[in-house]
């Protein structure tokens, strides 16, 4: 029997909440990283209970604990790309930010995520004023225009917006439309020297972890060692045949089809 070594896929880690309702979270990370073929290493930050509808608890991981997970996993693995989540905590941000910080090569996706899809509120407004400090180490931060608006609550227009987080410190921005009431869904990727948009047919349904689809896409694409732009719009080709192609599980929003996707070029 001759061995075969197999090449390495680039790998994702990811700083994430876990759903028990599988549509968003860790477990929405997992599926996209893996329908890339990247290697998905998941740090989780907090436990939740929640369903398809609503988010009813969080109990964030201790910081001492995310940062551990994080290290054995730093120390030992070439890390392609980090994707985070859901942070759970003041202490886990300052937790995250310490991690990057000490590794400042690692392209890092950020996902905004300051309330649920239900709506519940997941973190605090000072919370909010502290994400800041992660944007320096941030490649790509992609609120959708609800969370731009908290994030930058001083902001006249999303436009605003996406300047203010540049000067803070991220090197782009993708701005997300599926909360705007316009026909369709307006997504707008800044950076420092481009403003650029792609427009996408409007679906009707309410999708449950669609932007934890987006983001990770992004990370593996990035991973994959992708150019900015590219990456952001294959991610977004994908997590729109995912919804297209959704399905709904329970009494709430619909799940994105991550894995079981068709895909109709």
């Amino acid at each position: 029997m001759k061995s075969h070594h197999h090449a390495a896929p680039p790998t994702v880690l990811i700083f994430a909440g876990n759903d028990p309702s599988g549509g968003a979270g860790i477990s929405a990370d997992i599926e996209v990283i893996s329908h890339f073929g990247c290697q998905p290493l998941p740090i989780i930050t907090a436990l939740t209970v929640q369903d398809t509808t609503n988010v009813d608890r969080l109990e964030p991981v201790s910081a001492e604990l995310v940062t551990q997970q994080a290290e054995t996993i730093l120390n030992d693995v070439k890390v392609d790309a980090i994707k985070i989540g859901l942070i759970g905590s003041l202490e886990n941000l300052h937790a995250i930010q310490l991690i990057l910080k000490n590794n400042p090569d690692i392209p890092v996706v950020m996902d905004t995520i300051l309330r649920a899809g239900g709506g519940a509120s997941l973190s605090s407004e000072s919370f909010t004023v502290r994400l800041h400090e992660l944007l320096p180490f941030t490649t790509i931060i992609t609120p959708n225009s609800d969370e731009a608006q908290q994030l930058v609550p001083e902001a006249d227009s999303l436009d605003e917006v996406g300047e203010a987080l540049l000067k803070a410190g991220a090197q782009a921005v993708l701005i997300t439309g599926t909360h705007a009431h316009t026909d369709d869904v307006i997504n707008t990727l800044y950076t420092v020297h481009t403003k650029s948009s792609l427009d996408w047919p409007r679906l009707s349904n309410s999708y449950h972890g669609s932007g934890c689809t987006l983001a990770s896409a992004i990370a593996a694409k990035i991973a994959q060692g992708e150019a900015l732009h590219r990456a952001v719009n294959e991610a977004q080709q994908f997590t729109w045949q995912s919804l297209k192609q959704g399905y709904r599980i329970g009494h709430g929003q619909h799940h994105p089809n991550r894995v079981h996707q068709a895909i109709d070029e």
